[in-house]
């Protein structure tokens, strides 16, 4: 067994350059580098949302889309034109469809929405509202980088389900906080 510790920094990116899986090597402005970082930095929003008191099976599906999230990451890291993906960094319909089944259910808990619902409700609620943003702008980048190549379009449906899970979830937690659901008042001034 290697008990070798690697060092944390490899200098390698001290001139703007970094590696992809598979070793090419690309600016750390590429657009791919910007869809796995937004990706890493919502994994980063659901760990701080995992620090809050969550039900059992909120908590649970939460730690599966952390490492699921690890996979998209890893898929989009990969550039298939050039490198094989590794098995792990697939995304199934199985996976989509367990996302739309949790929305489901958080769905069924709360009542109807019956106007624009603003992104508040208490501490949870919030850190939700904030994982289901960064989500959404995750998903523009993958889009753009989409334009640039293929993409498996489970990855790209995954994370569009996964900003509305955090939607439910928000409402549902501020319903279950007892919190207040804040609807949007066009004010004309």
């Amino acid at each position: 067994m290697n008990t070798e510790k690697y060092k944390l920094y490899t200098k390698g990116g001290d001139k703007g350059m970094t590696s992809l899986v598979g070793g090419q090597r690309v600016p750390k402005h590429d657009i791919r580098l910007e869809s796995y970082g937004t990706i890493d930095e919502l994994n980063s929003f659901v760990g701080h949302l995992l620090s809050f008191e969550l039900e059992e099976a909120d908590r649970s599906f939460l730690t599966w889309v952390q490492h699921k999230l690890f996979s998209v990451g890893s898929y989009l890291a990969t550039d298939t034109r050039v490198d094989d993906l590794h098995l792990e960094s697939n995304v199934t319909p199985e996976a989509v469809a367990r996302i739309e089944r949790e929305i489901d259910r958080l769905d069924d808990a709360v009542p109807p929405i019956k106007a624009f619902i603003l992104p508040a409700g208490g501490a949870i609620p919030a850190a939700a509202h904030i994982c289901r943003t960064v989500c959404r702008r995750a998903e523009r980048c993958v889009y753009r980088l989409g334009d640039e190549q293929p993409l498996d379009e489970q990855v790209t449906r995954y994370i569009n389900r996964l900003s509305d899970y955090f939607f439910a979830l928000a409402r549902k937690e501020t319903f279950r906080l007892n919190g207040e659901e804040i609807t949007w008042k066009y004010d004309h001034d």
